[in-house]
């Protein structure tokens, strides 16, 4: 077989204000174009995209008012391929740590094949029983953020209370288990939009779980909160942030880690509730995983996960994730599908046509 010249990509076509425009058009947030591939350069890899990650944060890094000082990462150019994670298979190589053949997790984007520098790739080594989409989920970045988030920011412990916010989507999810089942967290409590999202949270631990969107979600919760928490692990902001920080108990710690309430939105509207955080003694801390993979705890903490797994302890299989099968034209389509809450656990694309990967 022929090794590809070109590759088909989106990119980002303009910045959006609100929700990205999917429509084609001048106006549409993104553009497929098909675009050349030079050759490779040393310690390069030719990536054929297999599975595409689908994360709320990629929302920021397109968003117009996104200040490159006060960015975690550069925002994604216009004109340049939008930014993703991927598994792919190295199809071909010049450098000798990944030979041809190698799954491999890298920035992919949103491209059908693309050139990545080796040191950026990590090979995926197998774990029995487990696909290969997992280490973009529950052993990847999402499955660390909770992780890190849960158990080095918020210090979760067995004397604690944890409330958890969009504990249904991939982050969440592994944080009530974690929470439970791994720091043996007295109580935890979780929050998800529909009856049977809520039935699948309190099936990996949770004590409870309530649907944010019934009209006695307030009641609810301050029933099921009664006697205030020591740890609220925010996946989404806006309202129900407020609503929490009325519910924690003095001293208590709350870790931030998303806010996909606010991500489409035009407005950003303030917290009601703030001088609770000043009564109450609150501390109130933002994350990015990037700190902890700088570090160099990643390798620690998929150990303690996979082992976690193996034991029994958690779990990680086909409901932990969203896999949708997906032509690369219809890629925005499927993330999108992230803000209207579609998925359960970690959505991933797999990109039609391809094989399913195997390690």
């Amino acid at each position: 077989m022929s090794k590809p010249t070109s590759t088909r990509q989106w990119i980002l076509q303009n910045k959006p204000t609100a929700a990205p425009l999917l429509s084609p058009g001048p106006d549409s947030t993104f553009k497929f174009i098909t675009t050349q591939l030079p050759p490779l350069a040393d310690n390069e890899v030719l990536i054929k995209t297999l599975y595409l990650s689908n994360d709320p944060a990629m929302r920021g890094w397109i968003s117009k008012y996104a200040n490159p000082n006060r960015s975690y990462m550069p925002p994604v150019a216009e004109g340049a391929c939008m930014r993703a994670q991927g598994i792919g298979q190295v199809v071909d190589s010049r450098a000798s740590s990944l030979p041809k053949g190698t799954l491999v997790t890298g920035w992919t984007g949103w491209a059908d094949h693309a050139i990545l520098d080796a040191k950026t790739c990590t090979p995926i080594k197998e774990v029995p029983g487990l696909a290969a989409t997992h280490f973009l989920g529950a052993l990847g970045s999402t499955g660390l953020t909770a992780y890190y988030g849960i158990k080095e920011i918020a210090r979760a412990g067995p004397d604690d209370t944890v409330v958890v916010s969009g504990a249904a989507g991939a982050t969440g999810s592994m944080v009530v288990q974690i929470a439970k089942k791994m720091l043996g967290c007295k109580r935890v409590i979780g929050m998800a939009g529909t009856d049977e999202k809520c039935q699948w949270v309190e099936s990996l631990g949770a004590d409870v779980c309530i649907n944010y969107k019934k009209e006695n979600f307030k009641k609810e919760l301050r029933k099921a909160t009664e006697g205030y928490v020591e740890v609220y692990f925010d996946n989404v902001g806006g309202e129900i942030l407020d609503l929490m920080l009325t519910r924690m108990a003095k001293n208590g710690r709350v870790a931030v880690c998303g806010a996909v309430s606010a991500y489409n939105s035009s407005s950003r509207d303030g917290l009601k509730n703030y001088f609770e955080i000043i009564s109450m003694r609150l501390e109130i801390r933002g994350f990015i995983i990037l700190d902890f993979l700088a570090e160099g705890k990643a390798p620690g903490a998929v150990k303690e996960l996979v082992e976690a797994f193996e034991a029994g302890k958690i779990t990680i299989g086909d409901q932990n994730e969203t896999v949708e099968s997906t032509e690369l034209e219809h890629v925005p389509a499927t993330w999108i599908k992230l803000f209207e809450g579609w998925n359960t656990g970690k959505l991933i694309t797999k990109l039609d046509g391809r094989p399913k990967a195997s390690l």
